[in-house]
Protein backbone atom coordinates (compact mmCIF):
# COMPACT_ATOMS: atom_id res chain seq x y z
CA UNK A 1 0.00 0.00 0.00
CA UNK A 2 3.25 1.98 0.02
CA UNK A 3 3.94 4.54 2.78
CA UNK A 4 0.77 4.07 5.20
CA UNK A 5 -0.28 6.83 7.28
CA UNK A 6 -0.03 5.32 10.62
CA UNK A 7 0.73 0.95 11.73
CA UNK A 8 2.30 -1.32 13.91
CA UNK A 9 5.72 -2.00 13.19
CA UNK A 10 8.11 -4.38 14.29
CA UNK A 11 11.97 -4.68 13.98
CA UNK A 12 13.65 -7.81 13.42
CA UNK A 13 16.69 -8.13 15.14
CA UNK A 14 17.60 -11.42 13.35
CA UNK A 15 17.78 -9.99 10.20
CA UNK A 16 18.88 -6.36 11.38
CA UNK A 17 21.38 -7.00 13.82
CA UNK A 18 23.26 -4.57 15.43
CA UNK A 19 25.37 -2.22 12.94
CA UNK A 20 23.18 -3.37 9.87
CA UNK A 21 21.04 -0.74 8.34
CA UNK A 22 17.53 -0.02 10.45
CA UNK A 23 14.97 -1.68 9.03
CA UNK A 24 11.10 -2.11 10.11
CA UNK A 25 8.55 -4.58 9.22
CA UNK A 26 4.73 -4.25 9.31
CA UNK A 27 2.43 -6.59 11.56
CA UNK A 28 1.25 -8.99 8.33
CA UNK A 29 5.36 -9.75 7.75
CA UNK A 30 6.16 -10.15 11.28
CA UNK A 31 3.54 -13.17 11.85
CA UNK A 32 4.16 -14.37 7.17
CA UNK A 33 7.89 -14.04 7.17
CA UNK A 34 9.47 -13.43 10.52
CA UNK A 35 7.07 -15.85 12.55
CA UNK A 36 10.62 -17.20 14.40
CA UNK A 37 12.63 -14.37 14.44
CA UNK A 38 13.56 -12.10 17.52
CA UNK A 39 11.12 -8.74 17.28
CA UNK A 40 11.14 -5.39 18.51
CA UNK A 41 7.74 -4.07 19.07
CA UNK A 42 7.91 -0.54 18.02
CA UNK A 43 4.19 0.68 18.46
CA UNK A 44 3.43 2.69 15.88
CA UNK A 45 4.79 5.36 13.55
CA UNK A 46 3.55 7.34 10.54
CA UNK A 47 4.21 7.27 6.89
CA UNK A 48 6.35 4.32 6.86
CA UNK A 49 6.69 1.76 4.12
CA UNK A 50 7.12 -2.22 5.12
CA UNK A 51 11.29 -2.81 4.17
CA UNK A 52 10.55 -6.56 4.75
CA UNK A 53 12.81 -8.25 1.58
CA UNK A 54 14.34 -4.91 0.36
CA UNK A 55 17.68 -4.61 -0.12
CA UNK A 56 18.39 -4.19 3.66
CA UNK A 57 17.40 -8.05 3.70
CA UNK A 58 20.23 -9.94 2.33
CA UNK A 59 18.66 -13.26 2.25
CA UNK A 60 14.92 -12.90 3.26
CA UNK A 61 12.34 -12.70 0.28
CA UNK A 62 8.78 -11.09 1.53
CA UNK A 63 6.32 -13.54 1.36
CA UNK A 64 3.73 -11.44 0.95
CA UNK A 65 5.11 -8.87 -1.54
CA UNK A 66 8.34 -10.42 -2.79
CA UNK A 67 8.79 -7.56 -5.85
CA UNK A 68 9.55 -4.35 -3.45
CA UNK A 69 11.53 -1.36 -4.02
CA UNK A 70 14.85 -1.91 -2.91
CA UNK A 71 15.11 1.21 -0.88
CA UNK A 72 11.97 2.78 1.02
CA UNK A 73 13.35 6.44 0.96
CA UNK A 74 10.23 8.23 2.76
CA UNK A 75 11.23 6.12 6.17
CA UNK A 76 12.76 7.70 8.60
CA UNK A 77 14.47 5.43 11.47
CA UNK A 78 15.87 6.00 14.60
CA UNK A 79 17.40 3.87 18.12
CA UNK A 80 13.61 2.31 18.41
CA UNK A 81 14.71 -0.03 15.30
CA UNK A 82 17.96 -1.50 17.64
CA UNK A 83 15.66 -1.87 20.70
CA UNK A 84 16.98 0.94 22.00
CA UNK A 85 15.16 3.70 23.47
CA UNK A 86 15.02 7.60 25.50
CA UNK A 87 18.11 10.16 25.54
CA UNK A 88 19.57 7.06 27.93
CA UNK A 89 19.37 4.65 24.63
CA UNK A 90 18.25 1.72 26.73
CA UNK A 91 16.40 -0.99 26.24
CA UNK A 92 12.52 -1.88 27.23
CA UNK A 93 11.77 -3.26 29.61
CA UNK A 94 15.88 -2.62 30.99
CA UNK A 95 16.73 -5.77 33.36
CA UNK A 96 19.55 -3.56 34.58
CA UNK A 97 17.18 -0.53 35.56
CA UNK A 98 15.18 -1.07 39.00
CA UNK A 99 13.16 1.91 38.38
CA UNK A 100 9.94 1.52 38.05
CA UNK A 101 8.67 4.14 35.26
CA UNK A 102 6.22 4.49 32.57
CA UNK A 103 7.39 5.24 29.14
CA UNK A 104 5.67 7.75 27.50
CA UNK A 105 6.02 7.83 22.93
CA UNK A 106 6.72 12.01 21.60
CA UNK A 107 4.31 12.63 18.94
CA UNK A 108 6.86 14.73 16.82
CA UNK A 109 10.01 12.18 16.63
CA UNK A 110 7.96 8.98 17.85
CA UNK A 111 10.94 8.19 20.06
CA UNK A 112 9.77 6.50 23.26
CA UNK A 113 11.10 7.97 27.13
CA UNK A 114 10.96 7.18 30.42
CA UNK A 115 9.28 9.91 32.23
CA UNK A 116 11.94 11.09 34.66
CA UNK A 117 14.30 11.94 31.70
CA UNK A 118 11.78 14.44 29.86
CA UNK A 119 12.86 17.49 31.93
CA UNK A 120 9.40 17.76 33.97
CA UNK A 121 7.18 15.44 35.90
CA UNK A 122 4.77 14.18 33.65
CA UNK A 123 1.15 14.33 34.84
CA UNK A 124 -1.20 12.04 35.67
CA UNK A 125 -1.62 9.70 32.62
CA UNK A 126 -5.37 10.29 32.37
CA UNK A 127 -4.66 14.60 32.51
CA UNK A 128 -2.98 14.27 28.94
CA UNK A 129 -2.62 12.48 25.24
CA UNK A 130 0.17 13.52 23.88
CA UNK A 131 3.75 14.51 24.83
CA UNK A 132 6.60 16.51 22.99
CA UNK A 133 9.91 16.14 24.00
CA UNK A 134 12.70 18.61 24.67
CA UNK A 135 14.21 18.21 21.25
CA UNK A 136 11.23 18.27 19.64
CA UNK A 137 10.14 21.57 21.86
CA UNK A 138 13.48 23.10 20.54
CA UNK A 139 12.98 22.10 16.77
CA UNK A 140 9.51 23.35 16.74
CA UNK A 141 9.88 26.54 18.73
CA UNK A 142 6.69 28.13 18.06
CA UNK A 143 5.04 25.24 20.49
CA UNK A 144 6.03 26.87 23.38
CA UNK A 145 3.59 30.24 22.41
CA UNK A 146 0.88 27.69 22.59
CA UNK A 147 2.39 25.77 25.61
CA UNK A 148 1.31 29.04 28.03
CA UNK A 149 -2.18 27.99 26.80
CA UNK A 150 -2.79 25.07 26.13
CA UNK A 151 -0.57 22.25 27.08
CA UNK A 152 -1.07 20.66 30.66
CA UNK A 153 2.02 21.40 32.21
CA UNK A 154 3.28 23.94 35.06
CA UNK A 155 3.07 26.53 32.32
CA UNK A 156 -0.52 26.05 32.71
CA UNK A 157 -0.94 26.90 36.07
CA UNK A 158 -1.45 30.50 37.68
CA UNK A 159 1.03 30.58 40.80
CA UNK A 160 3.87 28.95 38.20
CA UNK A 161 3.43 31.76 35.65
CA UNK A 162 3.89 34.73 38.66
CA UNK A 163 6.78 32.70 39.49
CA UNK A 164 8.37 32.92 36.19
CA UNK A 165 7.64 36.44 35.92
CA UNK A 166 4.95 36.31 33.71
CA UNK A 167 2.39 39.15 33.45
CA UNK A 168 -1.26 37.83 34.13
CA UNK A 169 -3.79 39.25 32.08
CA UNK A 170 -6.19 41.19 34.21
CA UNK A 171 -9.99 41.61 32.93
CA UNK A 172 -11.24 44.98 33.69
CA UNK A 173 -14.82 45.29 35.39
CA UNK A 174 -17.86 46.74 33.81
CA UNK A 175 -17.14 50.06 35.76
CA UNK A 176 -13.31 50.47 34.42
CA UNK A 177 -14.42 49.74 30.79
CA UNK A 178 -17.00 52.34 30.97
CA UNK A 179 -14.54 55.08 32.02
CA UNK A 180 -12.16 53.78 29.39
CA UNK A 181 -14.73 54.37 26.57
CA UNK A 182 -15.77 57.88 28.01
CA UNK A 183 -12.24 58.89 27.67
CA UNK A 184 -11.82 57.52 24.38
CA UNK A 185 -14.83 58.66 22.87
CA UNK A 186 -15.99 54.93 22.70
CA UNK A 187 -19.23 55.38 24.43
CA UNK A 188 -20.67 58.70 22.25
CA UNK A 189 -19.80 56.13 19.07
CA UNK A 190 -21.91 53.56 20.57
CA UNK A 191 -24.76 56.10 21.04
CA UNK A 192 -24.36 57.26 17.75
CA UNK A 193 -24.46 53.82 16.27
CA UNK A 194 -27.51 53.03 18.51
CA UNK A 195 -29.32 55.62 16.92
CA UNK A 196 -28.53 54.48 13.13
CA UNK A 197 -29.67 51.39 14.24
CA UNK A 198 -32.88 52.88 15.81
CA UNK A 199 -33.60 54.32 11.99
CA UNK A 200 -32.59 51.39 10.42
CA UNK A 201 -35.44 49.89 11.99
CA UNK A 202 -37.94 52.81 11.28
CA UNK A 203 -40.62 52.15 8.42
CA UNK A 204 -38.28 53.16 5.43
CA UNK A 205 -38.48 52.91 1.50
CA UNK A 206 -36.45 49.83 -0.10
CA UNK A 207 -34.22 53.00 -1.84
CA UNK A 208 -33.33 53.99 1.36
CA UNK A 209 -32.70 50.76 3.02
CA UNK A 210 -30.26 49.72 0.08
CA UNK A 211 -28.14 52.85 -0.15
CA UNK A 212 -27.56 51.76 3.60
CA UNK A 213 -26.54 48.94 3.22
CA UNK A 214 -24.14 49.14 0.48
CA UNK A 215 -22.67 51.89 2.99
CA UNK A 216 -22.07 48.72 5.69
CA UNK A 217 -21.29 46.22 2.82
CA UNK A 218 -17.82 47.42 2.52
CA UNK A 219 -16.97 47.49 6.02
CA UNK A 220 -18.28 43.76 6.68
CA UNK A 221 -16.24 42.37 3.58
CA UNK A 222 -13.11 44.04 5.30
CA UNK A 223 -14.23 42.46 8.58
CA UNK A 224 -14.69 39.00 6.77
CA UNK A 225 -11.12 39.26 5.09
CA UNK A 226 -9.20 40.13 8.05
CA UNK A 227 -10.64 37.12 9.71
CA UNK A 228 -9.47 34.66 7.03
CA UNK A 229 -6.10 36.68 7.49
CA UNK A 230 -5.69 36.66 10.81
CA UNK A 231 -2.73 34.56 12.96
CA UNK A 232 -3.86 33.19 16.26
CA UNK A 233 0.45 32.33 16.67
CA UNK A 234 1.18 36.17 16.19
CA UNK A 235 -1.16 37.06 18.84
CA UNK A 236 -0.07 34.63 21.37
CA UNK A 237 3.66 35.65 20.45
CA UNK A 238 2.74 39.14 21.55
CA UNK A 239 2.36 37.98 24.91
CA UNK A 240 4.89 36.71 27.51
CA UNK A 241 5.21 33.36 27.53
CA UNK A 242 7.58 30.78 29.30
CA UNK A 243 10.76 28.62 26.98
CA UNK A 244 11.95 25.78 29.23
CA UNK A 245 14.40 23.35 28.56
CA UNK A 246 11.34 20.43 28.92
CA UNK A 247 8.66 18.12 27.73
CA UNK A 248 5.52 19.18 27.11
CA UNK A 249 2.21 17.58 27.63
CA UNK A 250 -0.68 18.29 25.80
CA UNK A 251 -4.80 17.78 25.84
CA UNK A 252 -6.98 16.06 23.70
CA UNK A 253 -7.95 18.08 21.47
CA UNK A 254 -5.02 20.77 21.39
CA UNK A 255 -4.15 20.54 17.78
CA UNK A 256 -6.96 21.55 16.48
CA UNK A 257 -6.60 24.84 18.02
CA UNK A 258 -2.81 25.63 16.00
CA UNK A 259 -3.18 28.25 13.71
CA UNK A 260 -3.48 27.04 9.91
CA UNK A 261 -3.33 30.57 8.12
CA UNK A 262 -1.13 30.81 5.17
CA UNK A 263 2.29 31.38 6.84
CA UNK A 264 1.87 28.80 9.65
CA UNK A 265 1.28 26.47 7.02
CA UNK A 266 4.38 27.42 5.59
CA UNK A 267 6.09 26.74 8.45
CA UNK A 268 5.37 23.27 9.65
CA UNK A 269 5.85 22.55 5.98
CA UNK A 270 9.11 23.48 6.65
CA UNK A 271 10.03 22.31 9.94
CA UNK A 272 8.28 18.78 8.51
CA UNK A 273 5.53 18.81 11.11
CA UNK A 274 2.74 19.19 8.80
CA UNK A 275 1.46 16.25 10.64
CA UNK A 276 0.35 18.32 14.16
CA UNK A 277 -2.69 20.33 12.12
CA UNK A 278 -4.19 16.50 11.44
CA UNK A 279 -6.31 14.98 14.27
CA UNK A 280 -6.87 11.91 12.48
CA UNK A 281 -2.72 11.66 13.14
CA UNK A 282 -3.07 11.26 16.54
CA UNK A 283 -2.57 7.53 18.10
CA UNK A 284 -5.99 7.90 20.17
CA UNK A 285 -7.42 8.18 16.54
CA UNK A 286 -5.43 5.29 15.52
CA UNK A 287 -6.88 3.38 18.33
CA UNK A 288 -10.23 4.30 17.97
CA UNK A 289 -10.41 2.92 14.00
CA UNK A 290 -8.80 -0.18 14.87
CA UNK A 291 -12.17 -0.47 17.61
CA UNK A 292 -14.38 0.32 15.43
CA UNK A 293 -13.12 -2.20 12.43
CA UNK A 294 -12.75 -5.04 15.22
CA UNK A 295 -16.38 -4.26 16.31
CA UNK A 296 -17.50 -4.63 12.35
CA UNK A 297 -15.59 -7.80 12.18
CA UNK A 298 -17.48 -9.32 14.84
CA UNK A 299 -21.11 -7.97 13.77
CA UNK A 300 -23.18 -11.37 12.70
CA UNK A 301 -23.39 -11.54 9.05
CA UNK A 302 -26.53 -13.80 9.51
CA UNK A 303 -28.06 -10.75 11.81
CA UNK A 304 -26.92 -7.77 8.94
CA UNK A 305 -28.96 -10.42 6.72
CA UNK A 306 -32.15 -10.67 8.58
CA UNK A 307 -32.20 -6.52 9.11
CA UNK A 308 -32.26 -6.38 5.23
CA UNK A 309 -35.64 -9.00 4.86
CA UNK A 310 -38.79 -8.71 5.11
CA UNK A 311 -40.86 -10.18 7.84
CA UNK A 312 -42.00 -13.56 5.70
CA UNK A 313 -38.00 -13.71 4.60
CA UNK A 314 -36.98 -13.50 7.81
CA UNK A 315 -39.21 -16.38 9.33
CA UNK A 316 -37.82 -18.65 6.79
CA UNK A 317 -34.82 -17.49 6.83
CA UNK A 318 -34.41 -18.63 10.60
CA UNK A 319 -36.55 -21.58 9.74
CA UNK A 320 -33.58 -22.95 7.25
CA UNK A 321 -31.01 -21.81 9.44
CA UNK A 322 -32.31 -23.83 12.48
CA UNK A 323 -32.91 -26.98 10.68
CA UNK A 324 -29.60 -26.84 9.11
CA UNK A 325 -27.71 -26.39 12.82
CA UNK A 326 -29.58 -29.39 13.91
CA UNK A 327 -28.80 -31.93 10.81
CA UNK A 328 -25.10 -30.93 11.34
CA UNK A 329 -24.82 -31.19 14.61
CA UNK A 330 -26.08 -34.63 14.65
CA UNK A 331 -24.22 -35.56 11.69
CA UNK A 332 -20.80 -34.60 13.07
CA UNK A 333 -21.60 -36.41 16.86
CA UNK A 334 -21.39 -39.44 15.08
CA UNK A 335 -17.81 -38.60 14.00
CA UNK A 336 -17.69 -37.74 17.48
CA UNK A 337 -18.34 -40.78 18.95
CA UNK A 338 -16.75 -43.12 16.90
CA UNK A 339 -13.61 -40.71 17.25
CA UNK A 340 -12.96 -40.61 13.31
CA UNK A 341 -12.00 -37.79 10.88
CA UNK A 342 -14.27 -35.47 9.47
CA UNK A 343 -12.89 -35.07 5.79
CA UNK A 344 -13.88 -32.98 2.90
CA UNK A 345 -16.13 -35.54 0.80
CA UNK A 346 -17.80 -36.07 4.20
CA UNK A 347 -18.92 -32.99 3.92
CA UNK A 348 -19.70 -32.28 0.55
CA UNK A 349 -22.11 -35.92 1.14
CA UNK A 350 -23.77 -33.69 4.09
CA UNK A 351 -24.58 -30.70 2.00
CA UNK A 352 -25.85 -33.11 -1.00
CA UNK A 353 -28.39 -34.80 1.28
CA UNK A 354 -29.34 -31.71 3.39
CA UNK A 355 -30.24 -30.45 -0.36
CA UNK A 356 -32.27 -33.27 -1.36
CA UNK A 357 -34.53 -33.90 1.81
CA UNK A 358 -34.98 -30.10 1.26
CA UNK A 359 -36.16 -30.58 -2.08
CA UNK A 360 -38.42 -33.38 -0.95
CA UNK A 361 -39.92 -31.34 1.77
CA UNK A 362 -40.88 -27.60 -0.78
CA UNK A 363 -42.53 -30.09 -3.26
CA UNK A 364 -45.26 -31.38 -0.65
CA UNK A 365 -46.00 -27.74 -0.31
CA UNK A 366 -48.98 -25.96 -1.07
CA UNK A 367 -49.46 -22.48 -1.07
CA UNK A 368 -52.43 -20.57 -0.92
CA UNK A 369 -53.27 -17.50 -2.14
CA UNK A 370 -56.68 -15.67 -0.50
Amino acid sequence: QGAVKRQALYACSTCTPPGAEPAGICLACSYECHGTHRLFELYTKRNFRCDCGNSKFKNLQCKLLPDKSKVNSGNKYNDNFYGLYCTCKRPYPDPEDEIPDEMIQCIVCEDWFHGRHLGAVPPESGDFHEMVCQACMNHCHFLWAYASQLAVSPLTKANSLEDEGIVLKVEESEEQEKEIKKESGVEHQDTKEEKQSEQFNEPSTSSGYCSKFLKKLPVEIAETTSQFSFCKLKELQSKPFVKKDTATFWPSNWRSKLCTCEDCLKMYSELEVQFLTDECDTVLAYENKGTSDQETERRDPLMDTLNSMNRVQQVELICEYNDLKTELTDYLRRFADEGTVVKREDIQHFFEEFQSRKRRRTNRMQYYCS
